[in-house]
């Protein structure tokens, strides 16, 4: 629950839910344990892999890898290195 007066506590948890239940159909799976795995596989999309606006529209990864190295991807371009 969020604190009295402050709704912005779960915004990330609740943006979070409403990308899941957009992007999983759950109707495909037969059992606990696949829905379980397939929640598993898209939260690892959505905190690795997923294109993020607020970081240049990279992925987590790609970002790490522009902070620790300098080179980023510009689509169709290939690898360009930051002065």
């Amino acid at each position: 629950m969020s604190r009295r007066g402050n709704c912005w506590d779960n915004a990330p948890q609740e943006s979070f839910f409403g990308h899941m239940k957009d992007e999983i159909d759950i109707t495909e799976c037969n059992g606990f344990e696949e829905l379980k795995d397939c929640i598993d596989d898209y939260m690892d999309y959505y905190n690795n892999d997923r294109y993020q606006w607020d970081i240049c529209k990279m992925t987590p990864n790609e970002y790490n890898k522009y902070l620790r190295k300098g080179h980023f991807i510009i689509p169709g371009k290939g690898k360009a290195k930051i002065a």
